[in-house]
């Protein structure tokens, strides 16, 4: 099994997790590994953590890791498994909310790329793009803006395959031409 990276970008509700999902399923494994990194607060987020869990089929195995991401790949990342992280965007989040500082959380960044690239198995990440709205009117949210830019552009750098969903349509945007073109 040849070992893929694929990174899912794309705003809300553009259908990033269930391509991701179905890009994931369609790796030939032997065990399936999802990473999840939202920690719901809340009873909204809960339902739709619920909805999310549904919609895997139970040869899904999942650990919550709401920071330490980077460890979760490296521990997991044996020759005959998947990794699916969803989402990038919360665990940056998680990051902001514990650590604050920007150079410890580009520390972070820099681990997770680092997983990505020494990964034995295929890894499957998903991040919303925050790079094509307004510019926020607060302090945390511009920091929370450009640190998942960031976070991005370096995850897509490191990645085979990056797809950008729009209205729930992939589209390619680098292919390292492992994944069959119909699934893209």
């Amino acid at each position: 099994m040849k070992k893929e990276t694929i990174f899912v970008v794309g705003g809300c509700k553009s259908g990033k997790s269930r391509h991701a999902l179905e890009l994931a399923e369609q790796i030939r494994c032997n065990k399936r590994i999802f990473v999840a990194t939202c920690v719901p607060y809340d009873d909204e987020m809960k339902k739709r953590v619920a909805l999310h869990q549904k919609e895997r089929c139970s040869s899904w195995s999942v650990i919550d890791v709401p920071v330490l991401v980077p460890e979760a790949i490296m521990e997991n990342n044996q020759k005959e498994n998947v990794i699916l992280v969803d989402c990038l965007t919360l665990w940056i989040n998680n990051l902001i909310m514990e650590l604050e500082d920007p150079e410890k959380i580009s520390v972070h960044i820099k681990r997770l790329v680092e997983s990505i690239e020494k990964a034995r198995c295929s890894v499957v990440l998903v991040s919303n793009e925050v790079g094509a709205g307004i510019v926020p009117e607060n302090r945390l949210a511009r920091l929370f803006r450009d640190i998942a830019g960031a976070a991005n552009q370096n995850v897509a750098k490191a990645c085979d395959t990056v797809v950008w969903m729009v209205a729930g349509i992939p589209v390619p945007v680098k292919k390292s031409g492992i994944i069959k073109k119909s699934i893209l």
